[in-house]
């Protein structure tokens, strides 16, 4: 970050903010345009991992008059928002690219093709695996005297949130990285607070997905995995210690370890 950076008025950043934000709408605009001539399709696509645990003759219905027509903007703006996001955390990335040094510059285009790739895999490892699992969950109530009768806008709601959730939640190896990078967290701290994020992940998946085990599993265990993998890429690409902070860091640790023990020995 240089002088020249830091003394650019607070007014220049806002111009610069509503410039990137009028490409990204412009970006979601054209994919919304484009998905909207394929909306049929795209929905019938969306729909697939339900209509594989579907009995023969069940179909999806829409209850109001506007529902579907509602329901094809919902999946053209989502379609639109996916074939945009490269174009949206591009400029995301740029616009706090002045607040970074060059070192972490040269970072960005690959962070930026990076979150696509994680987001749009999160995305379909709920979609290909997650789905499936889930649907036939919520259709195994149907008996003979009750019929499941899922409608378009419960089923786009439904599975956007989904789709969503996954994207985001395979950010995680990224934005860990990126933080190590920062300086912001250590591989050390990673490890130490390892068993609270597990935590975290089955509490997050127990509120996100459908209410069985074996989804939040699904979700659960690939968000243990991602954490593994970002303290390698912690491990890695992070900011490297200074071997003396990190001995007087590993004595005070001991220091902090024998007190532990001689209090637990008076105990």
């Amino acid at each position: 970050m240089t002088t020249e950076e830091e003394k650019i008025p607070f007014t220049s950043h806002l111009v610069e903010l509503r410039n990137r934000l009028v490409v990204c709408f412009i970006a979601i605009g054209v994919g919304f345009l484009a998905s909207y001539f394929f909306k049929e399709r795209i929905f019938e696509i969306l729909m697939e991992p339900l209509k594989s645990v579907m009995k023969s003759g069940d179909k999806v219905i829409f209850t109001g008059l506007p529902e579907a027509f509602f329901t094809y903007l919902k999946v053209s703006l989502l379609s639109g928002l996916m074939l945009a996001s490269p174009v949206v955390l591009y400029e995301f990335w740029m616009f706090v690219a002045p607040g970074l040094y060059a070192r972490e510059k040269r970072v960005l285009l690959p962070i930026v093709a990076l979150s696509t790739f994680f987001f749009l895999g999160g995305a379909l490892f709920g979609y290909f695996i997650v789905f499936p699992y889930g649907f036939e969950f919520f259709l195994s109530f149907s008996t003979d005297t009750i019929q499941a009768l899922p409608s378009m806008r419960e089923y786009m709601t439904f599975s956007t949130k989904l789709l969503i959730a996954f994207g985001l939640a395979f950010e995680l190896p990224l934005v860990i990285t990126f933080m190590a990078k920062m300086g912001l967290v250590s591989v050390p701290f990673l490890k130490k607070n390892r068993k609270y994020a597990i935590l975290i992940f089955f509490a997050g998946a127990a509120a996100i997905t459908p209410p069985d085990v074996v989804t939040q599993i699904m979700m659960a265990v690939p968000m243990m995995a991602l954490y593994e993998l970002s303290i390698f890429g912690a491990r890695i690409f992070g900011r490297k210690p200074d071997p003396e902070n990190d001995a007087d860091d590993d004595a005070k640790a001991d220091s902090d370890e024998a007190d532990d023990e001689k209090a637990t020995d008076g105990t």
